[in-house]
């Protein structure tokens, strides 16, 4: 894991769990908003896998990410059901037992008080592995963990996001990364050369991404531009609206990624 510290860009990567998103039964959401999140604290997410709900390839994603990233995120499988294997699989990853975490118990209790609702399958969902930290869990009671540079969320996308909120304290980020978006009537095809060179000249201080889309029946560009520096930001993309002008279009410039 890299120093924080001495990282001038802190990285992460995101672990999808689950079955159900391997399928197509389930629609993952959670990647968007973690990316952004991030981007907005100044974390760059570098990578995504999807694993399906099985331990050996669990296990082996978890150890690979966390030994290049910063940060790795993992979203779902810690449910109470028996394809909610997230807790073990993290402890088998770090070495270490997986317990019963007495606070994690405690909040469920406390949750499910006056009902008999908290059986031994809930009860799964106060299970971490040994030395880890709570991750509070504001709408549904039952929290994720932070073990190492590993932090375990739900799949459900409002306690997911509730989650990360919370964690913004324990992530150390660095300059927030901005977005500039040029829309262009010009096909990507016809950019292709001169874009490919503003990149070039500005190198890694700006990112360039193109991406065609469809307006009014019409083949349209949108070319996202992505960086910390806010007037390095800004000149890189009236370069690449001067581009697109110069190929017969007349650029729309806008903040962010475009609405």
């Amino acid at each position: 894991m890299s120093d924080t510290a001495t990282e001038p860009t802190p990285t992460a990567a995101v672990l999808i769990i689950g079955n159900e998103i391997l399928s197509g039964r389930t629609q993952d959401t959670n990647l968007s908003f973690i990316a952004k999140f991030l981007g907005g604290i100044g974390v760059r997410l570098r990578e995504a896998r999807v694993v399906p709900d099985v331990e050996a390839e669990i296990v082996a994603a978890i150890n690979a990410l966390r030994d290049r990233y910063t940060y790795v995120f993992t979203t779902g499988g810690i449910g109470p059901t028996h394809d909610d294997i997230t807790a073990e699989c993290v402890a088998k990853a770090f070495g270490v037992a997986l317990i019963q975490n007495p606070e994690a118990r405690r909040r469920l209790e406390d949750h499910y008080k006056g009902t008999d609702m908290l059986n031994a399958a809930r009860l799964r969902m106060a299970n971490t592995p040994e030395g880890a930290t709570l991750i509070d869990n504001p709408v549904s009671s039952a929290p994720g963990f932070q073990i190492g540079n590993v932090f375990v969320m739900a799949g459900v996308p409002m306690i997911m996001q509730a989650m990360l909120r919370g964690l913004q304290n324990r992530l150390a980020g660095g300059a927030p990364v901005l977005a500039r978006t040029v829309i262009s009537g010009i096909p990507e095809g016809t950019l292709a050369e001169g874009l490919g060179a503003i990149q070039t000249a500005y190198g890694e201080a700006v990112d360039i991404g193109s991406y065609p889309f469809f307006r009014q029946g019409k083949i349209s560009t949108s070319l996202v531009l992505r960086g910390t520096d806010a007037a390095l930001l800004d000149k890189a993309a009236a370069d690449v609206a001067d581009l697109v002008r110069r190929n017969g279009g007349e650029p729309e410039v806008r903040d962010g990624y475009g609405g």
